[in-house]
């Protein structure tokens, strides 16, 4: 087998379950398309069943993988996650947070319920400061680490989902101040701007949160895409986190990268 861009390395990948639907979802792409290119990953999920879906998937093909059950929005099992995966690998070589939710009473800023709102905040943004904090220490000690976020194009543009549009843009400035603080100790930190991807949890849940058939929601959106072919994949989300997690992106750090088709582009 010829060498991967990721041959050697410990990735864990935070997220890489995925809900059910008919199309892969950002985390289990990205995880899989790390164990294809020779990372040992290290699969969290909150549902056990999901995290051990994609460990199979990635063995059914010759990779390497385990499964972690973890809920990163308590401090504790953070630190424990890490701690594990130290004392079992001697180190996480990459670091990729993946987890983010919508919906459940989000909204415009006049409508958006208080519960929903510091729910997505510590979901989308605040567990994943608590993963790059538990993270980080070991990175910075061997002087050598990258750490890929999940954000959204949501980040840059919106007004009708207020709670999801600030976590995502609180996450490119966490992305931004982890770079700045670690540059000096070797550790990068990068994130992508999602825009309108193909995923069950994308599409299959405004689907059914507005109670109309998948294609008609897959439709809308491949209209709203400026780039021809209309929306993306997972595969494109996991591949531009390849490049970031490698070494061919060893002199880019604090970059926000939309991944989009132009959505964030576009003006009127």
């Amino acid at each position: 087998m010829a060498e991967g861009r990721l041959d050697g390395l410990v990735a864990l990948v935070v997220g890489a379950g995925q809900t059910p639907g008919e199309t892969i979802g950002n985390g289990r792409a990205i995880a899989t398309t790390f164990a294809r290119e020779g990372a040992d990953v290290v699969c969290v999920d909150r549902i056990p069943e999901r995290a051990d879906e994609t460990v199979a998937s990635i063995r059914g093909e010759g990779g390497r993988a385990t499964a972690v059950v973890a809920d990163i929005t308590d401090d504790d099992q953070c630190a424990a996650l890490v701690s594990r995966v130290l004392a079992g690998r001697g180190r996480i070589d990459v670091l990729v947070n993946v987890v983010g939710i919508g919906g459940r009473g989000d909204g415009p800023a006049h409508r958006a319920d208080p519960a929903a709102f510091e729910r997505i905040i510590d979901v989308n943004l605040t567990a994943m400061w608590r993963m790059c904090r538990a993270a980080l220490p070991s990175m910075r000690e061997r002087r050598r680490g990258s750490i890929v976020n999940v954000s959204s194009a949501a980040s840059f543009a919106g007004g009708f989902q207020v709670a999801y549009e600030v976590s995502k843009a609180g996450v490119n400035r966490l992305t931004t101040s982890i770079a700045q603080s670690n540059a000096s100790r070797g550790v990068r930190c990068n994130a992508i701007a999602l825009g309108l991807v193909d995923t069950p949890m994308a599409v299959g849940g405004i689907a059914a949160a507005r109670d109309v058939p998948v294609e008609q929601v897959r439709e809308e959106r491949d209209r709203q895409v400026p780039l021809l072919g209309g929306m993306g994949t997972a595969w494109d989300a996991a591949n531009a986190a390849l490049f970031l997690a490698s070494d061919e992106a060893r002199f880019v750090t604090g970059v926000v990268l939309p991944v989009d088709g132009g959505t964030s582009i576009r003006i009127g």
